[in-house]
């Protein structure tokens, strides 16, 4: 495993032959940002002894500090290709620690985001299957799991949170959180 910074996007890759040349040909073709973005559905690593917080802002927020949650959500996802709750609303500056649960047979993630970055990282998933990385805007959990992603809602507005496992979501597997202003 190694961790790289391409372009301000750290990444964490277990790199095979086909990581090497499918990273070598987006270098080559200017596409190393949005492929930070790609990852596989199959296996994923977390550094569950990571202390270090990130301080990049994503348009729908940053990392937020576990020691400063204000609230507590449960996530289910399923192999009916939904999420529970579809539709989340929280307050702009709150930290949220989501837990999210698989009750599904198959591998589901929940990636935040918003709608555009969400159809551009699930274009390249498509494309990209062997890419791995770990974000702390992401969760990739195995069937019967769950695992917990700690983000705070730093500015008002829409954003979602799906599935970008192959074809998850395209089947509808996708959430809306509205961040309504202080």
């Amino acid at each position: 495993m190694k961790t790289i910074n391409l372009k301000g996007h750290r990444m964490t890759h277990h790199f095979t032959p086909n990581t090497l040349v499918a990273a070598a040909m987006a270098l080559s073709l200017g596409l190393a940002a949005p492929l930070a973005s790609a990852h596989s559905g199959n296996t994923h690593s977390k550094d569950k002894t990571a202390t270090t917080i990130s301080a990049e802002e994503k348009a729908f927020g940053k990392q937020g500090d576990p020691k400063k949650v204000t609230r507590t959500i449960t996530v289910d996802m399923n192999d009916t290709m939904r999420f529970g709750p579809s539709d989340i609303t929280v307050k702009q500056g709150e930290t949220i620690r989501f837990v999210v649960k698989n009750s599904g047979k198959m591998m589901h993630e929940m990636v935040l985001g918003t709608m555009a970055e969400l159809k551009e990282h699930g274009e390249l998933m498509k494309k990209n299957p062997g890419m791995e990385h770990d974000e702390p805007y992401m969760t990739h959990v195995s069937p019967g799991k769950k695992e917990e992603m700690v983000w705070q809602f730093t500015k008002p507005g829409e954003f979602h949170y799906a599935c970008l496992v192959a074809g998850h979501f395209e089947a509808g597997m996708i959430g809306k959180i509205k961040v309504a202003a202080k």
